[in-house]
């Protein structure tokens, strides 16, 4: 079985009888070279199968014009759609995106950090794990003065890095005083694990907006666990499997949500009639069941536009990144739907 050997610039170079520095400076448009050289070079580059080798071209000049990605899931909605916005804008400023997804595992998020920065990527973005609360192994990037932006699941102020979020507590504020101004008076909370900041910061929304309201915070009216439909079914039967019932629930995410809505409607439990419920990311799933849920919408372009801007602002700096904490609040806003018995209408 033979082996197929790569083509280079030498082979173009002798297959037009032209030097290899003339190639290289047609391949890669420079001014000094006449149009009639480049195409005839290009196509030659075509035929022969010619492959540039970006990575040698990165260590010539040290930029690989490539970004490293972590998100925990792509599979779910919100860094789903992130994911598209940082990459479609990167593009505008001719870098590539590797998109790696950590699985919520700590172990697989320290090896893709390790994997990107073996890759020689140029910037970081990284939304965390449900888990990590130990970033040493991004201190890599730091120690190398590569750009690092941490975005929506993102470390606290001890490890000095640029940040940007959603302004969270105030999601679980409105969501929790919306469910009181519907009438609700035994409001449950769906939460995430709180080693994560965003359920940290949603739970706090929850318990002001309760406490605004002269409501009691019941430990038991809260439940912790990853927000899959298996949990937030298992979770539905715990609470509806003994009276009363509540008349109102804040879940952290739409999944949860909508896993809820399926639950009641199998079960007898009609809502908003008996129970009102509130998501939160403003899937757009939560749109199109019935009734449409009310859900708090994370502007996912605004989010990924900024992580783009801040990535590029640190590249582009003519002095080594300052690591210190920094951070961008990007806005929410509570959608008003059906399943919360709200008219259709954006709560600011």
């Amino acid at each position: 079985m033979s082996v197929r050997s790569e083509k280079t610039i030498v082979d173009i170079a002798e297959e037009l009888k032209l030097s290899v520095s003339t190639v290289s400076r047609a391949l890669n448009d420079h001014p000094n070279i006449s149009a009639k050289t480049k195409d005839r070079v290009k196509k030659m580059a075509r035929k022969l199968g010619y492959r540039p080798n970006a990575m040698a071209a990165g260590l010539r000049n040290n930029k690989s014009k490539t970004i490293g990605l972590i998100v925990p899931r792509i599979s779910m909605f919100y860094p789903a759609a992130i994911s598209t916005i940082i990459q479609n804008k990167l593009m505008e400023y001719g870098y590539n995106l590797i998109i790696c997804q950590s699985n919520d595992s700590l172990e697989q998020e320290i090896a893709l950090a390790n994997t990107l920065y073996s890759a020689r990527v140029d910037g970081l973005a990284v939304s965390a794990t449900l888990y990590t609360t130990d970033f040493s192994h991004f201190d890599i990037f730091k120690q190398q003065n590569i750009p690092i932006v941490f975005f929506d699941r993102v470390p606290n102020k001890d490890y000095n890095v640029k940040v940007i979020k959603g302004d969270d507590f105030l999601g679980g504020l409105l969501a929790t005083e919306h469910l009181v101004e519907q009438g609700c008076k035994d409001i449950v909370h769906i939460s995430g694990p709180l080693t994560c900041n965003l359920y940290k910061e949603r739970l706090a929304g929850y318990k002001e907006g309760l406490q605004r309201h002269k409501r009691p915070y019941n430990k038991s009216r809260v439940f912790f666990h990853e927000l899959t439909r298996e949990n937030a079914w298992a979770t539905a039967e715990k609470i509806f499997s003994q009276k009363p019932i509540p008349d109102g629930i804040f879940a952290t995410n739409d999944t949860t949500a909508i896993t809820l809505l399926e639950y009641c409607r199998k079960n007898g439990i009609k809502v908003p009639e008996d129970c009102k419920i509130v998501g939160y990311s403003n899937d757009p799933r939560t749109e199109i069941v019935t009734p449409a849920i009310t859900s708090v919408d994370q502007y996912p372009t605004t989010m990924g536009e900024r992580v783009v801007a801040a990535l590029m602002d640190l590249i582009q700096a003519k002095h080594p990144p300052a690591y210190r904490h920094s951070q961008e609040i990007v806005p929410i806003q509570l959608v008003t739907r059906e399943s919360s018995a709200g008219a259709s209408k954006k709560k600011k």
